[in-house]
């Protein structure tokens, strides 16, 4: 079994939550949940502080604040199923980047792990690399039914349940 998540640990307070192993659980099942072979897709995993989320949403967004999850997918439009050639190596889709206080924020908020949650965003994260969003109600609906899913695969709660 390949790896999936090629992680970057800036901020040491991931590795202490257990997150890593978490991701990769995370995006094998998305990944899987969307018809896709985990072993034969990539997706880089920065894990940082706020600041440099904030940096980062700043940058990417305009908006230089913190936030729980940035996503920056590798294709615009249709991701190939897998990579172009054999032999080539796993089809990479794109990066994601944690922040950690914003996350620990929100999980201790909604009482649960940060693990858990951590799980829901890479989820959503990968989710929104192969091409899902949550613009318009449809969209959203779909999508959130999608995380909720893949979490009840790996036994965490529906982070949209009341």
């Amino acid at each position: 079994m390949a790896e999936t998540v090629e992680p970057v640990v800036e901020d040491a307070r991931w590795e202490a939550a257990g997150v890593l192993a978490v991701a990769e659980r995370a995006a094998r099942a998305a990944l899987d949940a969307a018809g896709r072979d985990p072993d034969l897709h990539e997706v880089g995993l920065l894990l940082c502080d706020d600041a440099r989320m904030a940096e980062l949403n700043g940058q990417f967004r305009g908006m230089a604040k913190p936030t729980n999850v940035l996503s920056w997918p590798a294709f615009a439009g249709e991701v190939p199923v897998t990579p172009g050639e054999p032999g080539e190596g796993p089809l990479f889709i794109g990066d994601i980047s944690l922040g950690y206080e914003t996350c620990a924020a929100e999980a201790t908020a909604a009482g649960i792990s940060l693990a858990d949650h951590a799980a829901h965003l890479m989820v959503h994260g990968v989710l929104h690399l192969l091409g899902h969003d949550h613009e318009a109600d449809e969209a959203a609906e779909t999508m959130e039914a999608m995380e909720a899913k893949v979490l009840a695969s790996m036994g965490v709660a529906n982070p949209y349940s009341a």
